[in-house]
């Protein structure tokens, strides 16, 4: 099996060595994103809650370009430089996702990218020629 690159212009450009996905056979591996508006590559302004739902956006549009959705996401990793934010993500998810949920993991971080508060990286399963 290839690996295939997925890219869209609805998810913010790579902007460093990677890709915003790749394809292994049925399952598609998401870098992380961040809550960056992907039209203008600047972080999104507003609070915590405005960051995760930028975030989910970018993977949903990730997912899309694979031809899937987040509904074929196996598991989330989500990354927080404050764990207090973690209700407002599970909050979120609650509204994003159907059950049965991803797996998923939270980690605690010292810093991420641009500064921002969140970043989420996943891996979904879509059945196809990939």
């Amino acid at each position: 099996m290839t690996k295939t690159p997925i890219h869209t212009p609805d998810a913010p450009a790579a902007i460093g060595t990677y890709s915003q996905a790749i394809r292994h056979g049925d399952l598609v591996f998401l870098s992380g994103q961040i809550p960056l508006d992907p039209a203008t590559m600047e972080v999104v302004e507003g609070d915590i809650e405005t960051q995760v739902r930028r975030v989910f956006d970018n993977l949903s549009a990730v997912c899309a370009a694979a031809g899937g959705s987040l509904d074929d996401v196996l598991k989330l990793n989500v990354f927080l430089v404050d764990m207090g934010d973690f209700p407002v993500v599970n909050a979120v998810m609650g509204e994003v996702f159907d059950e049965p949920f991803p797996a998923r993991a939270a980690v605690g971080v010292a810093a991420l990218p641009k500064g921002v508060a969140v970043e989420m990286e996943a891996v979904m399963a879509v059945p196809g020629d990939g």
